[in-house]
């Protein structure tokens, strides 16, 4: 089950980058934030950015995003490390 969410017509048209970037901006914006604030795992929050390990990482660090290391983040590291 996805979620959809909704963004006003004017919102849409007032963001300054183009139309096909739109999207996948918003969901690494959302993906940083909830990570930021504790509420998705790295792994998740990568998978929701659609960005590799390494390039949610250094997205992270060019942020000044501190890595939050709990058991499940470990787990996918490791699955991550096998190519799994």
């Amino acid at each position: 089950m996805g979620l959809l969410l909704e963004i006003p017509d004017q919102v849409v048209q007032a963001m300054r980058m183009p139309l096909f970037e739109q999207k996948q901006q918003l969901l690494t914006e959302l993906a940083v934030t909830l990570y930021a604030r504790g509420i998705l795992s790295f792994g998740k929050a990568r998978e929701l950015a659609a960005l590799s390990h390494a390039e949610f990482g250094m997205l992270l660090g060019w942020r000044g995003i501190p890595r939050h290391y709990a058991e499940t983040d470990m787990e996918d590291d490791l699955a991550y490390a096998r190519g799994q």
